[in-house]
């Protein structure tokens, strides 16, 4: 038998399916509707904080948000000339004012997670910041204190925070900063 001399059907297919160049297209669009991003963003702004949802409109829960934020944010930025971070000087704190804490207790106080603050311990106690101390009771607990050049960097960070305290209270009474205090501790203590 005599085979057809052609091309065969996997040839055919082949040929079919090679890309043919394509034929640029003609935009309808102008050059500066080409270069000018999605108009929609320009209109769509979130107002700066105070206006808005971000202002006296916004619910409570971003409210406490925005303004922890920008708090501890502006903390940072001026404990950073000290080489020290807001969690640091969160820890420092709570060893001033509860000498003897262990690492888990820390976490819990300080609001931080337990690997967090086994980085800040290890960090304070290479600075000579902080010494541990084996518990009384319980040996495999161990306790931390400040020490001396501890309680002077507290002191630096300190002085620091404090102005940005007063920022805080600028305005308000005594009587409105003790509502203030009572009510943020309460929030805290009704959201345990």
């Amino acid at each position: 038998m005599a085979r057809k001399i052609g091309t065969s059907r996997t040839e055919k297919s082949r040929a079919a399916k090679k890309p043919r160049a394509k034929k640029p297209r003609k935009s309808g669009k102008s050059p500066a509707a080409k270069a000018s991003p999605n108009p929609f963003a320009a209109i769509i702004r979130p107002p700066p904080p105070g206006e808005g949802k971000r202002g006296e409109r916004g619910h409570l829960a971003y409210l406490l948000r925005q303004a922890q934020g920008t708090v501890r944010l502006t903390i940072e930025r001026a404990l950073a000339e000290l080489g020290v971070t807001s969690p640091q000087f969160v820890v420092l704190t709570m060893l001033k004012a509860y000498p003897g804490l262990s690492g888990a207790d820390l976490a819990r106080v300080a609001l931080l997670t337990p690997q967090t603050v086994g980085v800040i311990i290890r960090n304070l106690e290479r600075d000579g910041a902080i010494r541990k101390t084996p518990h009384p009771v319980h040996g495999r607990v161990l306790q931390w204190t400040l020490t001396r050049r501890g309680a002077t960097l507290l002191e630096k960070c300190r002085r620091h925070v404090q102005a940005v305290e007063r920022r805080l209270v600028a305005g308000l009474s005594k009587k409105a900063q003790m509502t203030v205090r009572r009510w943020l501790a309460g929030v805290a203590l009704d959201f345990q």
